[in-house]
């Protein structure tokens, strides 16, 4: 395994975004019949700038969305924010059960127990119907997944096919154990999509709000303490973006033929939001999400949102978070307090003395289990997804975002922060170097392992 892994080795790029806008043709949008004229794109964009609160912060973003992701920005999309394992499954499982014609669905842990079992049960049902359902799972985040469960989908005629095996002798191409496909998505018809970081698994069961308590909510996971995370339910053109990266997905995985299905749907406008659709692998020049992100951060005049379950950041994310602190932005961060990973947590933790010494304001999260990836920044550009800040997933991982631009929808992650913030703890710098020299030797342990994080 180690061989595999270190034979993975990779570097990061160093992204220096032109942040001024181009002299060439202005940004052009697609909608639901396709490409917009110059004119109706200026309508819409300069609607999207009149409502956010400084329009030359919004031409800024916009530019830079525009000149580093190679997929389309689209209008006419409708995006609803859902916060925890109840919501989130609550959405999926309705538009399961709605479903006439496919359900494509992409997964990292899908695992064997109550929730896992409901999921089961609703797509084989609807298998049964004779809707087509197809499942595509990373072999290491469905490892501990008994091999009955997959057994029993593919008997009821769903399409069950492995990502990247485990196993050598099962490998397609060359064997890869370090890349993993860590993206969450489910396609309903074509029309309907959800992605973001939630996994299909029990420990999601509760959720990660409860008044009047500091303690671990009540119906958590199997150690008591709830799961705090984020997804979207989005319909509108940037859903056939997503259907395009499933189905690339599964091409190169070398699943077998998918039935014929109506996969490509004529788009509807569905609301007015312009959404773009980024995946990222380790095949690329360089992490599509990674340079997005970055380079909002750099651009930042106001201010930096964002609430992240995986924090290791390389040293250009370091100098670009310090930067943006010292000409003045607002930034501020809410990381875990408690972890499923103690050398990421520690890893992570090793940074907070440079961050917090150059102005950068750090929260931990108490009470929960934080697997939120969100970023927010100066209000108007926001991003929800798979991507931890962490090597792994700029680096090592298949991940998948969301981008959505807007005060609109900015309104609403904000909204969101403010109240993961009010459940959180303040770390000022003093209390921060006062900490005892066991936790110090932990976060020197895990600095060796930053890269495979």
């Amino acid at each position: 395994m180690l061989l595999g892994v270190v034979a993975g080795c990779s570097s990061l790029p160093t992204i220096v975004p032109d942040l001024a806008r181009s002299n060439g043709p202005a940004v052009l949008l697609e909608g639901a019949r396709g490409p917009l004229s110059m004119a109706q794109s200026k309508a819409i964009l300069d609607g999207l700038a009149i409502r956010s609160p400084n329009t030359d912060i919004f031409d800024r973003h916009l530019a830079l969305e525009e000149g580093i992701a190679d997929s389309p920005l689209t209008t006419g999309n409708q995006v609803l924010l859902l916060q925890d394992g109840p919501a989130t499954y609550q959405a999926m499982l309705a538009a399961i059960v709605a479903a006439e014609d496919h359900i494509n669905m992409e997964v990292y842990i899908l695992d064997d127990d109550e929730v896992g079992q409901r999921f089961a049960q609703a797509l084989m049902a609807k298998q049964a119907q004779g809707v087509q359902v197809n499942l595509l799972r990373d072999s290491i985040g469905t490892f501990g997944t008994p091999a009955a469960f997959f057994e029993q989908l593919v008997a009821s005629g769903i399409q069950v096919h492995e990502f990247n095996p485990v196993n050598p002798l099962a490998a397609r191409d060359a064997w890869q154990l370090n890349q993993r496909n860590h993206r969450k998505l489910l396609i309903v018809d074509g029309h309907t999509a959800f992605m973001g970081g939630i996994n299909i698994s029990s420990v999601y069961s509760g959720g990660s709000f409860r008044s009047g308590s500091r303690g671990a909510p009540k119906n958590a996971g199997d150690d008591g303490t709830a799961w705090r995370d984020t997804d979207l339910k989005l319909q509108g053109p940037v859903v056939a973006d997503f259907q395009k990266i499933f189905l690339d997905d599964w091409a190169k995985q070398k699943g077998p033929p998918l039935a014929p299905r109506n996969y490509f749907p004529p788009a509807q406008t569905a609301g007015k939001l312009v959404v773009r659709a980024i995946g990222s692998s380790p095949e690329e020049p360089f992490s599509q999400i990674y340079a997005t992100l970055l380079s909002a951060i750099g651009s930042a005049e106001t201010s930096v949102r964002i609430t992240n379950a995986y924090f290791v950041p390389d040293p250009q994310l370091l100098d670009t978070l310090e930067a943006a602190a010292q000409r003045g932005v607002d930034v501020t961060l809410i990381l875990p307090s408690q972890t499923d990973s103690w050398l990421v947590f520690h890893a992570g933790r090793r940074h907070y003395d440079r961050l917090l010494l150059a102005g950068v304001r750090i929260y931990e999260r108490r009470g929960v289990i934080l697997h939120s990836k969100v970023a927010l920044i100066d209000g108007v550009w926001a991003t929800v997804g798979s991507t931890n800040l962490d090597w792994r997933s700029f680096l090592h991982n298949h991940e998948l975002n969301a981008v959505v631009l807007g005060a609109d929808f900015g309104h609403q992650v904000q909204a969101l922060f403010d109240k993961d913030l009010a459940a959180s703890d303040d770390i000022a710098l003093e209390q921060w170097r006062r900490r005892g020299l066991g936790v110090r030797v932990k976060e020197l342990f895990a600095r060796v392992w930053e890269y495979w994080l």
